[in-house]
């Protein structure tokens, strides 16, 4: 069956995933606000990615988490969400690591939470002091349940005075933890470039995230997959729907995400003028819109 045509200036409004998922082989997934909001798994998107499985089509989670995959896995896993429900896992914790080992001999300072200190534990970097740092990492902020970007403006003319250059090992710009939206790495990144800081992203909407995903299929299958028949699941028009648009696949855009608070009603269903208002916005449309991942209604 071949894929619907791709280049349109409207999306579908899909309500269930069963009905597009015969056009696909390969299935890219977002991971927190598709999957989980960091506190409990979305059990009909868990059981729609099993059952993606089943009809024979292979799903490689892709998440702008700055932690390698394994760490990610564990996580799920302690959310209910098993290996059953994909193939592999990407973050921007991988390509991140990559990159690192590239600047070998660099000393690097690390903003961000103590659980993001994995990306360089496994891979035996230690970060030194600001003053001591050639680079700095960002995998977010340091206390991301309390603080705002704003909070960091002396730390951020700091780093602009000795001219550090910056790796974002995360683009989001908030999430969704609980019912809480909650500040990312991307955020102190956007507000360091404002400074006329020196900026890498790292992760979705950049190509290298895709480049990393097909690579992971190819891994799979000894084979790349086929971009028209390849489709893309998230909650960010921002990182989820332009990377897939930039990259050449389709989209499945859900609103009931980080977005939930525009286009949602007050029974927390669709409200078509708030959301045709809001896609009509964006420069990047998705191809498809759900309200959230479901198999069948």
């Amino acid at each position: 069956m071949s894929a619907p045509f791709k280049a349109k200036s409207y999306a579908e409004i899909t309500p269930c995933f069963s009905a597009i998922v015969d056009f696909y082989d390969f299935v890219i997934c977002d991971i927190w606000g598709v999957l989980h909001n960091g506190v409990e798994c979305f059990a009909d998107a868990y059981e729609t990615l099993k059952l993606c499985r089943k009809h024979g089509k292979t799903v490689v989670l892709l998440s702008n988490a700055p932690r390698p995959n394994q760490d990610i896995a564990i996580q799920l896993a302690q959310l209910g969400i098993l290996p059953d429900a994909y193939d592999a896992i990407v973050t921007s914790g991988d390509i991140t690591q990559d990159l690192l080992r590239q600047r070998a001999g660099q000393r690097v300072y690390l903003l961000g939470p103590e659980r993001d200190l994995p990306v360089l534990a496994s891979i035996n970097i230690e970060p030194v002091a600001l003053d001591k740092a050639d680079y700095v990492l960002c995998t977010g902020l340091f206390k991301d349940e309390t603080e705002t970007p704003e909070d960091y403006d002396i730390l951020l003319n700091q780093m602009m005075q000795a001219k550090l250059p910056m790796l974002c090992a995360n683009p989001d710009l908030v999430v969704e933890r609980g019912t809480t939206l909650i500040y990312c790495a991307g955020a102190l990144a956007e507000r360091y470039i404002k400074l006329g800081g020196d900026v890498k992203f790292i992760g979705k909407p950049f190509t290298i995230a895709y480049n990393y995903t097909f690579e992971a299929y190819f891994k799979l299958h000894q084979k790349m997959p086929d971009k028209t028949k390849t489709i893309a699941i998230g909650d960010a028009i921002r990182t989820d729907v332009k990377g897939a648009s930039q990259y050449g696949i389709f989209s499945l855009f859900l609103a009931a995400g980080i977005h939930s608070h525009e286009l949602l009603d007050s029974g927390f269903q669709l409200d078509s003028q708030k959301l045709s208002a809001f896609i009509e916005r964006q420069d990047f449309k998705p191809d498809f819109i759900s309200r959230n991942l479901v198999w069948s209604l």
